[in-house]
């Protein structure tokens, strides 16, 4: 019987445009090597003690795992699945390959399987029990047959999936428990600005700079010329520095020729904040970069990081966008 697997582009997502265009995942630790001929968790466990001396005892099992799933359990027709936080998508396909040592994916993730991508599936689509069973951070975890068969109908067009009483998988044995639930409460909070609609998230990106000290001017409805809100330490853009902001709140990544026409009517003193809720492609950012005013580009996954690092200098009027509730659990490191 195949097997559902989760493999995360690392935390970040970095490694999703790799595992998409070249048609594999992969996963890290490549002080390894080549272990296909490590057929246990303990021959893992042991040669990654080898290659890292220094590593916690917790560190180690962990890691052993997650290498043992994927080099001996794993097995060529299981489903598998990756993340894009930027965008909150999820990529699934089946593994067409065995296990293989291979560097030119990325030198830092060098354990590597083929795919066969069959599409991508929105996170709105899933239900919230799925949603928090795919919200663990580990590296490589199983999928429940729940979540799996709800994947695939959403994959085939079942828009309004529905899973009741899935169970997380659990993982406590091998990470940090209090991570995962941070690393779960992120996307939810991502989940609830996403359901926004575009008049509050253009208040709640201008809510966002006043936090940061500026003053801001919000574009009302209608053609802005490529502005949404204007911030600047006297509100009105005479005093320096001037940011200029674009708000993109659908689910489309923005490409090179939207960043462009966003720079078109800049002046020489602006500085450039574009912000899109459906992510932005690869070119998009090689674009800002090479602007002539400093621009940067903020998704989904940037924008909730900063409003919770702000959220305590929110006005009131911003916090009720997104009503968030502070919770202590016990320090770890």
């Amino acid at each position: 019987m195949s097997k559902s697997w989760m493999v995360r582009a690392e935390r970040n997502g970095r490694l999703f445009d790799v595992f998409k265009q070249r048609s594999l995942v992969a996963i890290g630790w490549p002080a390894l090597g080549d272990i296909s001929e490590a057929k246990t968790r303990k021959t893992i466990s042991d040669a990654f003690s080898r290659a890292y001396p220094g590593s916690k005892a917790q560190s180690q099992a962990m890691a052993a795992g997650q290498l043992h799933r994927f080099v001996n359990e794993m097995t060529i027709g299981d489903m598998v699945v990756t993340y894009d936080p930027s965008r909150r998508a999820y990529l699934v396909g089946e593994i067409s390959s065995a296990y293989r040592h291979d560097q030119s994916a990325d030198p830092e993730d060098t354990h590597v399987r083929s795919v066969r991508w069959d599409g991508e599936v929105s996170r709105d689509l899933l239900s919230v029990e799925s949603r928090n069973s795919l919200g663990s951070i580990s590296t490589l975890f199983r999928l429940s047959t729940e979540v799996s068969g709800e994947l695939k109908k959403a994959l085939s067009g079942n828009a309004t999936p529905s899973v009741d009483g899935a169970t997380p998988v659990s993982e406590a044995a091998e990470e940090d428990v209090f991570e995962n639930m941070a690393s779960r409460a992120h996307e939810f909070i991502k989940d609830k600005v996403n359901a926004l609609n575009w008049d509050d998230m253009q208040e709640l990106v201008a809510g966002l700079l006043r936090s940061l000290g500026y003053k801001t001017r919000v574009s009302d409805n209608g053609p802005d010329r490529g502005k949404d809100i204007v911030a600047s330490p006297d509100g009105f853009g005479f005093e320096s520095p001037r940011i200029v902001v674009e708000v993109k709140h659908r689910k489309g990544a923005m490409g090179a020729p939207d960043v462009r026409s966003f720079l078109g009517g800049r002046h020489p003193q602006d500085k450039g904040l574009y912000v899109s809720t459906g992510g932005f492609t690869r070119e998009a950012r090689y674009e800002a970069e090479r602007a002539n005013i400093p621009t940067a580009l903020m998704d989904l996954d940037d924008l909730v990081k900063s409003l919770l690092e702000q959220y305590d200098k929110l006005d009131l009027e911003t916090q009720q966008l997104i009503p968030l509730k502070r919770i202590f659990v016990p320090a770890w490191n």
